[in-house]
């Protein structure tokens, strides 16, 4: 049998044979499906709700219309459309079971269209937090010199941790400013790097990386065995300084890629150079980091403006 889906939302009960209806669609979904505790949960009190909803309304699940289902979601507009978009996959899912086990005619849901839902937007950290995480590393250690590095170069380029740890000797010409990528599908792109990223890239390739070079000759950020870094070992690196610099956002490995575009269009740049710097195919996937940058203007306007109102 399925976890419990107690604590049933406040309203009037639900019919025994509605709940035994709910129960049933349950069972199948956790032997068939497995799926977990939560959102078994989640899926029980979403139909029980809507359980509810028909009953005070002398309605019921087997008797369901389509209308009943439009006007129902039509009154939870104003819940997020995420959590619209579960509801009504639990409900399509339900009435599906109950038409295959003949208990319906008809679907209701059959022909209701799920809600659209917008990209959410990256998690970035403010230029302040960039740069306490950016003096977080030991200079004084080897390691600590390959990851200040890192970090320049990640937010100056703009990479994917994929790419930074995958990065050869070969790849990078410091005379020129420049650092070449192999992106998704083994597409290359020429990345400039700024004076600081220069500046921490040569102080490393001086006095931090022939301490810690192994076998491998080429590979630009060994790791401590002198091999080449995991995606993970650098990740948790990142955890570790952001730690020791009071960076308490939550953080993915993709959070400096996410800070270096976003500052670079709060300052201006245009949306295709930034486009091209990050080796994006598509515009439109681009064009999130703008609304992380209005995001961080209204927050500006509404902190700072004298006539915002706060």
């Amino acid at each position: 049998m399925p976890p419990s889906t107690a604590n049933p939302p406040p309203g009037p009960p639900l019919p025994d044979t509605e709940q035994a209806l709910i129960d049933a669609w349950l069972d199948g979904q956790w032997l068939e499906r497995g799926l977990s505790r939560h959102t078994l949960e989640s899926y029980g009190r979403d139909l029980r709700q809507f359980g509810q909803w028909l009953a005070a309304r002398g309605g019921g699940l087997a008797r369901c219309q389509r209308l009943d289902v439009l006007e129902y979601l039509a009154e939870r507009v104003g819940i997020s459309a995420r959590s619209l978009a579960r509801q009504l996959s639990a409900m399509k899912s339900f009435f599906r079971w109950m038409k295959r086990e003949n208990r319906i005619a008809e679907d209701p849901t059959l022909n209701v269209a799920r809600p659209r839902l917008g990209r959410p937007l990256p998690k970035t950290l403010s230029e302040e937090e960039v740069e306490a995480l950016l003096g977080a590393p030991d200079l004084d250690d080897p390691l600590g010199l390959r990851d200040r590095a890192m970090l320049e170069v990640l937010y100056a380029a703009g990479l994917r941790v994929s790419e930074l740890v995958g990065l050869t000797l070969g790849q990078v010409n410091t005379r020129q400013g420049l650092v070449r990528v192999v992106g998704k599908g083994d597409k290359e792109r020429l990345v400039p790097l700024g004076e600081e990223a220069l500046h921490w890239l040569e102080r490393y390739l001086r006095d931090g990386r022939p301490a810690l070079l192994g076998d491998d000759r080429e590979v630009l950020f060994p790791s401590r065995r002198g091999t080449r870094m995991t995606r993970q070992t650098f990740w948790h690196r990142i955890k570790q300084l952001a730690v020791r610099a009071g960076v308490q956002k939550p953080l993915s490995p993709h959070t400096l890629r996410h800070a270096f575009a976003t500052h670079l269009l709060n300052h201006g740049a245009d949306l295709r150079v930034v486009q091209l710097l990050l080796g994006h195919s598509d515009l439109s996937t681009t064009q999130i980091y703008t609304h992380v940058a209005q995001h961080r203007l209204r927050e500006v306007y509404e902190a700072h403006h004298p006539r915002s109102g706060t």
